[in-house]
């Protein structure tokens, strides 16, 4: 059976409507996020990240284990408190965020898993470009590279790390160079590269190294861009919510689908239309997750 593998941060989210009122407590990030999504659809899944040993370090161990997550890969630090996330919504239910860290200074130390060919590799945002990180997600990402997993970078660059977008261009295209599927938005694009032109982007910066890109553009659905082939599929329409977590959904929906259409590291370059078919199964993950205050889709 094949499984997926995710690496990334782990954060507790509290969610604030328009109002400024408190609306709910979960915990998140943005690989977990995609995790528990597809822990929930009966996809065999492992995560690496790491949480304090307090309270609230505990809850996220206990909920990974309640969602069919593997948690034996995470990380726990005592000099340290597991990190707040604090969502305020706008009148779209689009999110600002404001983040809360304290960190030891040794940080991530695992023993590498076994992967075995074909599983999935997630990895994305911050947390795969962080200097303080980047030799531990390295490492990983080159065992996994050389067992053959198929990887998925979701590159998820936020606003807050425009000012520092040309000194981590180097790792981010290193990124691109190790994926064989990167997904990013076109906010993403705009704030790496500073263009609103987002398939002018992909062709100069990205198409060289991973040609295989799906673009979220919001309730405008998403684009499959596959070296010169372009493949369209509408969004649903929806009244949402919060649109926290609904990145991440996408991202483990079509996992789930890639899955689900048998689309394996040697048959992507001939799969166009059973990729743009697993798309649909991340467009209704999104939807779903978007017409609730939580980060994943409901548990079954």
């Amino acid at each position: 059976m094949r499984r997926v593998f995710g690496i990334g941060e782990t954060i507790f989210d509290l969610i604030f409507d328009q109002n400024n009122t408190p609306k709910s407590g979960k915990p998140g990030g943005s690989v977990f996020n995609a995790l528990i999504s597809l822990g929930r659809s009966g996809v065999d899944c492992s995560f690496i990240s790491e949480v304090g040993n307090d309270r609230l370090g505990n809850i996220i161990r206990q909920f990974l284990t309640d969602n069919n997550v593997d948690n034996s890969l995470m990380c726990s630090f005592d000099n340290g408190k597991t990190p707040l996330a604090l969502a305020f919504l706008d009148e779209n239910s689009n999110a600002q965020y404001d983040f809360y860290k304290d960190y030891p200074a040794q940080r991530l130390t695992f023993d590498m898993p076994d992967i075995a060919p074909d599983d999935v590799v997630l990895m994305g945002s911050y947390f795969a470009l962080n200097p303080v990180l980047r030799t531990q997600v390295g490492r990983f990402i080159e065992h996994a590279r050389n067992s053959k997993a198929l990887i998925y970078y979701d590159v998820n660059f936020r606003a807050t790390h425009i000012h520092e977008a040309q000194e981590l261009m180097p790792v981010i295209k290193e990124n691109f160079r190790q994926a064989d599927i990167v997904k990013g938005s076109d906010e993403d694009f705009y704030n790496m590269f500073g263009s609103h032109d987002w398939r002018k982007a992909y062709h100069e910066h990205m198409k060289p190294l991973c040609s295989v890109f799906i673009c979220t553009e919001g309730a405008n659905g998403a684009t499959l861009l596959y070296g010169d082939e372009e493949i369209h599929l509408n969004g649903e329409k929806i009244t949402p919510l919060s649109t926290v977590g609904a990145g991440d959904s996408f991202n483990a929906g079509t996992i789930y689908g890639i899955m689900q259409n048998d689309i394996r590291r040697n048959t992507l370059a001939t799969s166009p239309q059973k990729l743009a078919d697993a798309l649909h199964y991340g467009i209704q993950f999104s939807a779903e997750v978007c017409q609730s205050y939580d980060n994943y889709i409901s548990a079954k």
